[in-house]
């Protein structure tokens, strides 16, 4: 695959998911290494920025380029045999970190829960999987995630397993909340004051949990975790285009809509971020940030591409 297509695919969300964006730009990172003979750093770092143009909240992406852009070498197959072995390692942490996740998160669930879950986060559903795997009686109301229906495929992969699905509409969530014993999202970049950036519709649905006193529980690999927050960068909200929302023939009215695909979730109303390292409270992002990533300053927190001549 080619670099073009490959970053048209993540932009197209044919590649959603966090887990799945930084997996995949880290393989094709991978692929364009082998295939450079010359300028080594000027293509890698050419790569590295098309790919991150294409979702500017996914820190997933971000963390994911970033660490596989900190390869060393004096000649090109140096650098090639670094940046592919900083390739593996950060594969290595996306297939180990979610299996983790969900052996500690389903200690969380009780027997006999319902569950709210919202979009189609790979770890809040290995989490849920993982409940009923160890016998635990759970039901699960997923919301439909409009206007792209990642409930859709959410529903469809708990019920493969076996699990009691029911799909709610984004707007119906306040009226079931009352039924909900605990709500798990996922992430898509969790900031260094512990704020939760993921799918348009979570805030509502954690304030709608606090409101009725429903555990909110977020399940986060640690590399969701944004180091650019540390130096005072604010995360880009992606906004999609308003023929996601309305159809062609209401567009040609001259009616617009406005299609943000995420927002913001305060820490205040976070019960719990379960990641690979344990349970922690969204307080503790700095420390993550600081000790898992390796940001020790804010003087690190700059892309190893920034540093290619």
């Amino acid at each position: 695959m080619d670099l073009l297509t490959a970053v048209e695919k993540i932009r197209s969300m044919e590649i959603r998911g966090a887990s799945k964006i930084a997996k995949f730009a880290v393989e094709t990172l991978k692929e364009h290494a082998l295939r450079i003979n010359r300028d080594f750093d000027e293509e890698m770092k050419r790569a590295a920025e098309l790919l991150l143009s294409s979702r500017p909240t996914a820190v997933s992406l971000y963390n994911a380029i970033n660490y596989v852009m900190r390869y060393k070498g004096e000649s090109v197959e140096e650098k090639r045999e670094d940046l592919i072995r900083r390739a593996e390692e950060f594969l290595n942490w996306i297939n180990t970190a979610q299996k983790r996740i969900a052996e500690i998160g389903e200690k969380r669930i009780r027997d006999g829960s319902t569950l709210l879950t919202h979009c189609n986060s790979s770890a809040a559903i290995a989490v849920i999987k993982k409940a009923h795997e160890v016998g635990k009686r759970i039901k699960v109301f997923a919301t439909e995630s409009r206007p792209r229906l990642q409930g859709h495929i959410t529903a469809r992969q708990l019920k493969e397993t076996g699990i009691d699905v029911t799909v709610i509409v984004d707007s119906a969530v306040r009226y079931f909340m009352n039924e909900i014993d605990c709500v798990i999202v996922g992430a898509d970049t969790i900031t260094a004051n512990g704020a939760l950036i993921n799918k348009i519709g979570t805030s509502q649905i954690a304030l709608c949990a606090k409101e009725a006193r429903v555990p909110f529980i977020v399940a986060a690999e640690t590399y969701k975790f944004s180091p650019k927050t540390l130096g005072g960068e604010l995360v880009v909200i992606e906004e999609r285009s308003a023929e996601e929302v309305l159809p062609p023939e209401m567009l040609k009215l001259g009616i617009k809509a406005r299609n943000p695909a995420f927002d913001v979730t305060p820490r205040s109303y976070i019960d719990a971020i379960i990641t690979e390292i344990g349970v922690i409270s969204p307080e503790m992002a700095y420390l993550v940030i600081k000790e898992r990533l390796g940001y020790e300053r804010i003087d690190d927190v700059e892309m190893r591409i920034s540093e290619v001549d």
